[in-house]
């Protein structure tokens, strides 16, 4: 399996993580300061180069009953943009997939917290553990269940 990119995408921040070569474990990257929605879709393109990935994973901001909340709209609309900016680029053949994100951030900030890491820092990095969270359920989803 090549790898995969996680992604987070808030209002402010994208948090972005990376699989390792075999598909099995997630790694955070960095966090992207948004600053235009052109600029931040080529950062991603760029960290799809730099990593060789087939596929990129969205974290979808759903409400905890499934519904759209207003921040999935706007993660919609950045896919769009992304998957056509990656077409006019020659990458049509990675996938671009959503991923159910619902609970990623509390689930990230609680393995924040018990690593002890302070308040100031987690603002940092929240971001970046979620998108971790997003790749890491994307691909324990893929690999099936486990033979035992």
């Amino acid at each position: 399996m090549k790898r995969a990119i996680g992604l987070d995408v808030g209002d402010k921040t994208i948090g972005a993580a990376v699989s390792d070569g075999l598909g099995l474990t997630a790694q955070g990257i960095n966090t992207i300061e948004r600053v235009g929605i052109r600029k931040d879709t080529t950062k991603v393109i760029e960290m799809i180069r730099e990593y060789e990935a087939a596929a990129v994973v969205i974290g979808l901001p759903l409400k905890l009953d499934g519904t759209d909340s207003p921040q999935t709209e706007k993660v919609r609309e950045f896919r769009e943009k992304l998957e056509n900016k990656m077409h006019s680029q020659g990458l049509g053949n990675v996938a671009v997939e959503y991923y159910d994100e619902r609970l990623t951030t509390v689930m990230a900030e609680k393995v924040l917290v018990e690593a002890d890491v302070s308040r100031k820092n987690r603002k940092k990095v929240i971001d970046k553990q979620a998108a971790v969270l997003i790749l890491q359920g994307w691909l324990d989803r893929q690999s099936g269940p486990a033979l035992l």
